[in-house]
């Protein structure tokens, strides 16, 4: 790929939040980025505002989902409409305003002169951040890097990447999990099929009275499932049996 032919979009991924659209829409239009809005089956008083949203910015695209169906469902969505429209690279961002998007531009230039890589965010915090999300993070990288055999990756749950369109499709498929568990996922799947990464630091705030769609149990749970399905994947292609 030239760097003439690189195409980029942000996407956001959005379930009943609404506050900090505008202003996320604001800094994107700022940086002349397109972006592609995925209402994943929110309430209507939250649809409505994405409308008025998308509406008064020249550059946004609303998709909607008929129904809830998760973080990783909407990224998903958002992925296959950005390759009908053309685009080469996806930047995910949160809708709860957590990233600083000032790391946009140094994650686009990382992605546009390494165009198949994997360019994923890790945090660096502020004193905001729950100490349980700290040891959650944790104990989620390392079993990341027991899985992948490898510590290319430096955080596998942050929600601030960019997706080389192309080596990310036909990972797609083989992607089970639709919410808070298909960021780790997909990253560990990306590095299975050889896609590199590129770790680049983005700073991270939780807001006090921010919207969380975490639920702690639920959530970590379906994280442990997924974490034994991929340590038992990683055994079968160790032993030539799976890819």
């Amino acid at each position: 790929m030239s760097l003439n032919t690189f195409r980029p979009v942000a996407l956001i991924p959005a379930y009943n939040h609404y506050q900090v659209i505008d202003e996320l829409l604001d800094a994107l239009e700022a940086l002349d980025l397109p972006v592609i809005l995925v209402d994943d089956g929110s309430n209507d008083l939250c649809a409505r505002s994405l409308d008025v949203s998308a509406a008064s910015h020249r550059k946004a695209s609303l998709v909607r989902l008929a129904k809830n169906g998760g973080k990783g469902a909407a990224v998903i969505a958002g992925l296959y409409v950005a390759d009908n429209m053309n685009f080469t690279h996806a930047i995910q961002i949160d809708a709860d305003g957590q990233h600083d998007l000032a790391a946009v531009t140094d994650f686009l230039d990382q992605a546009r002169h390494n165009p198949q890589a994997l360019v994923c965010g890790y945090p660096v915090y502020d004193q905001t951040v729950p100490l349980a999300r700290l040891w959650g993070r944790e104990l989620t990288n390392f079993w990341v890097h027991v899985n992948t055999r490898s510590k290319a990756l430096k955080d596998a749950m942050c929600g601030f990447r960019v997706y080389p369109i192309a080596q990310t499709l036909p990972v797609l498929p083989s992607v089970r999990t639709r919410r808070m568990d298909f960021d780790p996922d997909i990253a560990v799947r990306l590095l299975w099929a050889g896609v590199p990464v590129i770790n680049r630091p983005v700073r991270v705030t939780y807001p006090k009275d921010g919207i969380s769609h975490f639920r702690g149990f639920s959530d970590n749970m379906r994280i442990s499932r997924l974490h034994a399905g991929h340590f038992c994947t990683m055994l079968l292609r160790r032993m030539g049996l799976a890819k």
